[in-house]
């Protein structure tokens, strides 16, 4: 049209900016209402979380865990995810002093997390009963329970945030300098102190800027900052390399000191140090001793097939 001179080019170039002015008006409303449903998607999601209701809850007269020493005690114990389902664990009794380094292996689904996970009340068991101290856990305040337990997984969770928030997040409240011996602790502190702001360096979303053993002790460090007298270490170092994990590992030894602990590992070096190791099966507690007594008997097992 403007070559056959039907319209002007000031009239093109006057039609196009009045093209614009209307059209970004109208993609700034379609953002906005893209943007209001997936917000509104969103909180109605985030509202139906809150309103659910756990399926642990304490009893009318749950009493608090004071003065904890860490004796635990399994007692004729099963669990079932759900009534239909196969037991996970049958009649599982056993008795772990204060202080008592005990070791889990076994294949795999077997049942050991599940086992770990009874004792801060994850799951509730289905028959009998478990005690701290001798009080059964399920007349115990969730709160006081889980705030004497602490745990140790192989999938470290660390928050967007500082060095510094992220270990603080195991006792809230604490200061500056518990923080720091906490992370010397945990073998932490020499490379924190490499980090561009040191504590106060940004690890990004689920630590994505730090390796995996460096997640591993921040973890650790986070749990020795809370300090409780019964741990829990679900496989801690399976996925770390071996320099790494020696690192962990004199973390772990250290944090484990005089403390109820129960390690989860396939790893020889993780158990070796063990008081007592358990091998689970689908019968329960198969064999049970230290880490010299089970190669004795595995030794003479052969000896008697041969």
């Amino acid at each position: 049209m403007v070559t056959r001179e039907i319209v002007s080019v000031t009239d093109l170039v006057t039609f196009l900016l009045y093209i614009n002015v209307f059209t970004d008006p109208v993609k700034t409303l379609i953002d906005f209402t893209e943007q209001f449903q997936n917000g509104y998607s969103g909180y109605e999601r985030f509202i139906g979380m809150l309103d659910v209701m756990p399926d642990i809850e304490d009893a009318k007269d749950a009493e608090p865990l004071e003065q904890v020493q860490g004796n635990i005690c399994f007692q004729d114990v099963s669990f079932r995810y759900e009534k239909e389902h196969d037991a996970v664990l049958q009649h599982i009794n056993l008795e772990v002093p204060a202080g008592k380094y005990v070791a889990l292996v076994g294949p795999s689904g077997i049942g050991k997390s599940t086992l770990c996970s009874l004792i801060p009340r994850f799951y509730e068991v289905t028959d009998g009963r478990i005690t701290v101290d001798g009080k059964d856990i399920r007349r115990l305040q969730l709160k006081s329970l889980r705030d004497n337990i602490g745990v140790v997984q192989q999938d470290v969770y660390l928050f967007a945030g500082t060095v510094y928030d992220n270990i603080a997040y195991g006792r809230p409240g604490a200061s500056r300098e518990e923080v720091m011996e906490a992370a010397k602790n945990a073998n932490a502190h020499t490379f924190i102190m490499e980090l561009p702001h040191g504590y106060d360096t940004d690890i990004g979303q689920r630590g994505v800027k730090l390796s995996g053993g460096q997640k591993q002790r921040l973890s650790i460090a986070r749990v020795f900052l809370k300090n409780p007298p019964i741990l829990i270490f679900d496989e801690a170092t399976s996925a770390l390399d071996n320099e790494s994990e020696k690192v962990v590992q004199e973390s772990l030894e250290k944090l484990a000191a005089n403390r109820t602990t129960f390690v989860i590992a396939h790893r020889l070096t993780t158990i070796r140090n063990a008081q007592q190791i358990l091998v689970l099966t689908e019968q329960g507690i198969e064999e049970q001793g230290t880490h010299e007594e089970l190669l004795e008997k595995m030794v003479f097992m052969q000896a008697c097939i041969i």
